[in-house]
């Protein structure tokens, strides 16, 4: 069973930054893409970012509500993903959780799109 691994996180004031990283426990694991997805309180999990890898090559997505403020990296051949978090708003405070798909299709915001998924960690940004 593949266990995805999260680490980051934690409390910022508002306009800070934050990291997460998150690796496969299993190195033998094929992804096509990870990616990120958070849930606020009372609220449903939604998408944040992912990456996609073809071959040598990657391909990013965001929502709209962190781009140009999130930046998601990866290493493919080490199942990791990371997410550097600027500018960082209140509303931005959920647990976030690192997810992989071994399928790609083009509804990357889906959740139901991702196979595997990390316990999450929590992001507090106080304003």
């Amino acid at each position: 069973q593949v266990q995805l691994v999260e680490s980051g996180g934690g409390l910022v004031q508002a306009g800070g930054s934050l990291s997460l990283s998150c690796a496969a426990s299993r190195r033998t694991f094929s992804s096509n893409a990870m990616g990120w997805f958070r849930q606020a309180p009372g609220k449903e999990r939604e998408f944040v970012a992912v990456m996609r890898w073809s071959g040598s090559s990657s391909r990013t997505y965001y929502a709209d509500s962190v781009k140009g403020r999130f930046t998601i990296s990866g290493d493919n051949a080490k199942n990791a993903v990371y997410l550097q978090m600027n500018m960082l708003k209140p509303e931005d405070t959920a647990v976030y959780y690192c997810a992989a798909a071994v399928y790609w299709s083009g509804t990357y915001s889906y959740s139901g799109l991702y196979s595997y998924w990390g316990q999450g960690t929590k992001v507090t940004v106080s304003s």
